[in-house]
């Protein structure tokens, strides 16, 4: 039989999506396109629903796959699922719906449905204690990086969102299973691991064994084939002189720090219930310049949340320049029915939100530049990814080289390098990194060949 399958939302989903399709695979399916020519006997969609418009493309998803093919099998998966009423998924007519704590199921539950045809919904109750739902990946079609889900689950209640609802409690994955699956990745030659979660600061912190991140990433250092180690995201209550001491040995450990904001105004903070000041987030960043040098810091930041005033949006303006981030992930707030925020009085319009956004979109952009200017004339390991399909003018191919490879630096600085010769992916080559090229709006750095 044919599946085919969809994938909506954050990496932990593209990661879960990706163990999924094995899973199918190693069950006998064949692995079609899922809008492809070749229609599928079943599909599967991995939804989001971390805003009311993830909700409406999940359900459009879903139904697309039934035009696709009237007779096959429509499964739902994931956050949508675990949010709606039982009579709305029941309205709705997919044939399988499974919780987000329910996809290692999935088999089983396809192989049900063909015996008998009964409409299922599976649907685990995350309020209570839960287990973490191991759904392994054994290869990846990436030849260099691979990211790992290591922990499920939020329980900071932060009032614009709904993933400690979708996602339940936190449920953190033992340290020997997961360096078991990064020993299987290296060894297929994986060199760089992203480990990825829904609150990854909160890994290990349900463990009766005990073990947080830091012991995993001491652990993760042992391994001899993995070269790097990156964090997908982290709160700032993690962040701590004791901590960022204990993980000082991990010398594989990326200086490329997420750490999430989401305002600049200690006002706003405080509606989001987000549980630090701007003082106290600065000082994280402080730290993690103190321990590393010149760390790539990044972050998230939501304009226009409910009451927002011009005042605090200039505060949220003045802070960003004084932490000097790499880059910002800019989002205008969405409400999402079933959160406190959406139902807050004065929500700032539409207009105010996307000019605000627009706004700081442009000085994420200028502090990007300016960060990548610090770096030109340095050199750098940059691990080779793939050929970039990209184009440039003919001054950037020296030596009659008619393309470039494309990979990262430790600190997530994307480089082009020119090399006159196939099969480089996954190799780690030393690049003087010379000058800032901008292509389609995004802004690379060329690396000279050392």
């Amino acid at each position: 039989m044919k599946a085919a399958l969809h994938n909506l939302g954050c990496k932990t989903n593209s990661y879960e999506t990706e163990a999924m399709e094995q899973a199918l695979k190693a069950a006998g399916f064949e692995i079609v396109a899922f809008a492809g020519e070749v229609p599928a006997d079943v599909y599967i969609v991995n939804t989001c629903s971390v805003t009311n418009i993830a909700d409406r493309k999940s359900r459009q998803m879903l139904h697309k796959a039934r035009t696709l093919n009237p007779a096959a099998v429509i499964v739902a998966v994931g956050c949508f699922v675990q949010t709606s009423k039982k009579s709305d998924l029941e309205r709705e007519g997919f044939d399988i719906c499974l919780g987000s704590n329910d996809k290692g199921k999935l088999i089983e539950s396809i192989q049900d449905f063909l015996k008998d045809g009964i409409r299922r919904i599976t649907v685990s109750d995350l309020k209570k204690k839960t287990d973490y739902e191991t759904l392994p990946v054994n290869e990846t079609p990436k030849h260099t990086r691979a990211f790992i889900k290591i922990e499920d689950g939020c329980d900071q209640f932060c009032t614009f969102c709904i993933i400690p609802y979708a996602r339940g409690r936190v449920r953190s994955r033992k340290i020997p299973d997961v360096l078991e699956e990064v020993r299987r990745l290296t060894a297929g030659g994986i060199k760089e691991i992203v480990l990825t979660g829904i609150n990854m600061s909160a890994y290990g912190t349900d463990l009766d064994s005990g073990g947080g991140i830091a012991d995993l990433l001491l652990a993760l250092q042992e391994v001899s084939e993995l070269t790097r180690v990156r964090i997908s995201s982290l709160e700032p209550g993690l962040v701590s002189s004791e901590f960022l001491e204990k993980i000082k040995p991990v010398t594989k450990l990326c200086p490329h720090f997420h750490l999430s904001l989401q305002s600049g105004s200690d006002g706003v903070l405080k509606r989001m219930n987000r549980r630090y000041t701007c003082d106290e987030y600065l000082s994280k960043c402080d730290m993690l310049r103190k321990y590393y040098d010149r760390p790539s810091i990044t972050t998230d930041i939501i304009t226009g949340f409910p009451e927002e005033t011009d005042e605090e949006f200039a505060q949220t303006l003045k802070f960003v320049e004084k932490v000097g981030f790499f880059d910002i992930h800019v989002f205008a707030f969405s409400p999402r029915s079933g959160t406190p925020a959406a139902n807050m009085p004065r929500q700032v319009e539409g207009k105010v939100k996307r000019l605000r956004s627009a706004l700081l979109i442009q000085k994420a952009a200028e502090f990007k530049r300016k960060g990548l200017e610090t770096f030109v004339g340095t050199t750098d390991e940059v691990l080779i990814e793939e050929l970039w399909k990209g184009a440039l003018p003919a001054e950037y191919m020296p030596g009659g080289c008619d393309a470039f490879y494309v990979g990262h630096t430790r600190r997530y600085i994307k480089v082009l390098v020119s090399i006159n010769k196939e099969g480089l992916e996954g190799s780690m080559v030393s690049v003087k990194l010379e000058e800032i090229v901008s292509v389609a709006g995004e802004d690379y750095v060329i690396g000279r060949l050392l």
